[in-house]
């Protein structure tokens, strides 16, 4: 990926997972600075240094994007490091296991307010402090990450298809509202993506896994750093006519691919 961010700094939320990390990997490679936001502090400190050794200018702030305080703290630790916010990568999210995926008139409170704390009302937590700061400036790119959940629900998650949906909706949202201040925002759904989180379960039942591969023409599921190509994409400032846009990365899935007959 040849876009250069060189000046540009980057905040990742949950930056230190698979997916995430790999965004914050692709930034480095960019010239950006990054910030990793992650709630994780020990895992959150071992990866930035991987970041440094990889020459990058990187910094781990701790905090949980289900808390207003905590963000407002975070845009000002930021703010203090690095002087300025370029980009904003709303990544940090949580699901239900398969234990916890049941019908909806079954799903348990805790999991429900969880999920929807963290995936939804975590954009909405983190962005305010830095909206502020970029509407200042006149300048911003906002990349919020959903899910094709969010689009083509699956049974057995609700709460996790209401909150990613309502991301997709409030990117459209604050790109009508941000537009005037110089801020794009966009989002990205992925697809179904391997890494250690699904592994376990993506092997657990291999008939249930071979299926929901006949279901995505590329017949596979994607890597990490496929998702983080198209953050880079949509923080490049040749992407200047571009703002409200979800874009699907799923290897085909949501075309509704439908097999041979």
């Amino acid at each position: 990926m040849n876009i250069d961010l060189t000046g540009k700094t980057a905040v990742v939320t949950g930056g230190s997972g698979a997916i995430g990390g790999a965004m914050c990997e692709y930034y480095i490679k960019s010239g950006a600075q990054v910030a990793v936001v992650d709630v994780n502090a020990e895992r959150g400190e071992e990866f930035v240094q991987t970041l440094r050794d990889m020459g990058g200018d990187a910094k781990f702030f701790q905090g949980d994007v289900s808390g207003k305080e905590s963000m407002e703290k975070m845009c000002a630790d930021v703010l203090g490091t690095f002087g300025k916010i370029d980009i904003l990568v709303n990544n940090a999210g949580v699901n239900v296991g398969p234990e916890g995926r049941v019908p909806i008139q079954e799903f348990a409170e805790k999991d429900w307010n969880r999920i929807i704390n963290i995936d939804l009302s975590g954009v909405y937590y983190c962005s305010g402090p830095i909206i502020r700061h970029m509407a200042e400036r006149k300048y911003g790119r906002i990349i919020n990450v959903a899910s094709i959940v969010g689009l083509v629900p699956l049974r057995y998650q609700c709460a996790f298809a209401a909150a990613k949906a309502g991301v997709v909706n409030l990117t459209k949202a604050m790109a009508i509202e941000l537009a005037p201040d110089g801020i794009l925002v966009n989002g990205i759904c992925p697809g179904s993506v391997m890494f250690e989180g699904t592994r376990a379960l993506f092997y657990a039942d291999k008939e249930k896994a071979d299926r929901m591969m006949s279901h995505i023409p590329l017949g596979r599921p994607g890597e990490p750093h496929e998702i983080a190509g198209s953050t880079i994409f949509l923080s490049s400032d040749e992407m200047t006519y571009m703002t409200g846009n979800i874009l699907t990365v799923d290897g085909g899935w949501t075309c509704g691919f439908a097999r041979d007959f």
